[in-house]
């Protein structure tokens, strides 16, 4: 008898569950709409504030002009000279018979223009320096951009050591082949 109550009851709050499953389905609906919406939000303000919607200050200083119509000082880039070496071909260091070729042509940028004449007297010592360099090189050293990064900052720091106390700002690839 206890049982047949039991199964009586069960079967009435079947019905009140089914009720209130659906309403719920309806809450967890619109809970779903409003996460999206403010995900949506705060992309949308994400994506404003990168393309620089909410700088005020840029707008500003594209409208200051000085009097004589010029750029504002705070806005002026630094010039830059360039020197391009002469073409170097070296032969790389391998194991075996297979021999590798490294050809490069590169230009060297300055901040002043007074270098260039002390980068032409020292030429030699600095294509001396690049050749002692390239001829230990192997293949692998070279391959991907952290290879290239590498060999970028070694010629920098052979130059700079052979025009000591004179600084160049950059070492920049114009040609790299290897064969």
């Amino acid at each position: 008898m206890a049982d047949e109550e039991s199964e009586q009851l069960d079967d009435a709050g079947d019905g009140e569950d089914g009720e209130a499953s659906k309403g719920g389905g309806k809450g967890k609906l619109i809970i779903i709409i409003a996460a999206v919406v403010v995900v949506l939000l705060l992309g949308g303000a994400a994506a404003a504030y990168f393309f620089g919607l909410f700088d005020s200050n840029s707008t500003e200083q594209q409208n200051l002009v000085t009097k004589a119509g010029e750029v504002p000082e705070n806005d002026f880039v630094a010039p830059a000279f360039f020197y391009e070496l002469p073409e170097i071909a070296v032969n790389l260091n391998t194991i075996g018979r297979k021999a590798a070729r490294m050809k490069l042509t590169v230009s060297i940028e300055v901040s002043d223009p007074e270098l260039i004449p002390k980068l032409e007297a020292l030429l030699p010592r600095i294509i001396d320096n690049f050749q002692v360099y390239l001829r230990e090189l192997r293949v692998a050293d070279l391959k991907g951009s952290a290879g290239m990064y590498r060999l970028r900052e070694e010629l920098l720091t052979r130059v700079n050591s052979a025009i000591a106390p004179s600084k160049v700002k950059a070492i920049l690839f114009k040609e790299m082949l290897v064969q």
